[in-house]
């Protein structure tokens, strides 16, 4: 039997995991809210990934600089992919205003997240197993603030200004 990665196979005598396959990559590359969040949520835990990983790292320097150096990467990339993959807006949103309008709206989760750090310092300590829990709650929470905020107002399809007004 041929496989057919590229697309769904034809009719006829198909496997059930085929058809499950086919509709779910067709549903994950729809532009539905659903397909969105799917996405969403994918790209979150790939940037989430980077973010714990880079926290862990320089955590020897504090808790805070770690966190906002490991924001600052993840940020850049989660904007990058969401602009790209989750809202298909590469066409209609640029580099620059997807960091700065995105950006903007993920300094709130940085603010959030180094004030659960900083306040929850002597009951937290120095585990690290009991930051990255934090800082999985505070960051969940504020990812699906995040995502409707992306959703209506950074990638809708509303006109952004120009990089640089015409003369």
């Amino acid at each position: 039997m041929v496989v057919h990665l590229g697309a769904c196979p034809p009719a006829g005598r198909v496997r059930a995991w085929q058809v499950a396959a086919c509709g779910t990559r067709a549903r994950l590359h729809g532009e539905g809210a659903g397909a969105e969040f799917a996405r969403f949520v994918g790209v979150g835990v790939t940037s989430s990934g980077v973010y714990f990983g880079l926290f862990v790292v320089l955590r020897g320097v504090g808790a805070v600089p770690a966190n906002v150096v490991a924001f600052v990467a993840s940020s850049v990339l989660a904007n990058e992919l969401h602009r790209r993959v989750t809202f298909h807006a590469g066409g209609r949103v640029g580099w620059l205003a997807a960091q700065g309008e995105a950006g903007g709206l993920a300094l709130a989760g940085l603010v959030a997240t180094s004030v659960a750090l900083r306040g929850l310092d002597g009951v937290l300590g120095t585990a690290w197993w009991a930051q990255l829990l934090l800082l999985a709650a505070v960051t969940g929470a504020i990812g699906l603030v995040r995502f409707a905020a992306l959703r209506r107002w950074v990638f809708s399809g509303h006109p952004h200004p120009p990089a640089v007004s015409p003369s």
